[in-house]
């Protein structure tokens, strides 16, 4: 019982959601996923109005062998190759949903990884759907994050700018760490990896010499 008057008190203090930017469009993808991947950072991601800020990403491209389109097109990877703006949506180990924004023109076949947020929208969503109570544990890695958003195989393939999906462009500049990606063997040394620097809502922290 006073557990469950903490977590009501905690939630009815909670901060008010901070300002939202600009709705970006489909077209915000239609380029170079190494620009589209550091740009995010900062940005908002909501789905059916539950999220927060992004602060971590993995950059992916064809050309390279951690991807899942290097092989070329699959039923499951199809979407990489289509237009930019879409939802690519995977089970990673037959246990947990990851999202990617597919990136650049068709056939390219690139995409970012959305790997951690900053939960900012519908906590106390997220705090039931994940069973965690901490904020800094809801949403700090890319399986984490989709069971507090609701993210399954439901929402691949879906444009970015239509609901259930709100993308919303960062307010100001961001401070971006680089780094690695990281559970990868192949391609390990492509400091692909982008960051909120300092973010205390990190999958993993970033090396030192990665944000100086």
């Amino acid at each position: 019982m006073a557990r469950n008057r903490i977590s009501a008190t905690r939630i009815a203090t909670e901060a008010p959601a901070p300002k939202l930017g600009r709705p970006l469009k489909r077209s915000f993808f239609d380029r170079s996923v190494h620009d589209v991947a550091p740009d995010l950072i900062g940005a908002t991601l909501l789905v059916n109005g539950v999220g927060g800020i992004i602060v971590e990403v993995e950059a992916y491209h064809q050309t390279e062998p951690a991807a899942h389109s290097f092989n070329g097109p699959t039923p499951r990877t199809m979407v990489m190759f289509g237009p930019p703006g879409f939802s690519y949506v995977y089970r990673s180990y037959g246990i947990h949903w990851c999202v990617n924004f597919v990136c650049e023109k068709a056939g390219s076949a690139s995409a970012v990884l959305i790997r951690a947020l900053e939960p900012t929208h519908g906590l106390a969503a997220m705090r039931r759907r994940r069973g965690v109570e901490d904020e800094r544990a809801l949403c700090s890695g890319p399986g984490k994050l989709c069971e507090a958003l609701g993210i399954t195989i439901r929402t691949s393939e879906l444009a970015l700018d239509q609901p259930p999906f709100g993308l919303h462009a960062r307010i100001g500049k961001a401070d971006i760490a680089t780094g690695v990606r990281i559970g990868i063997t192949k391609a390990a040394d492509l400091p692909w990896r982008y960051g909120l620097k300092g973010s205390k809502f990190l999958s993993k922290p970033f090396a030192r010499s990665s944000v100086a």
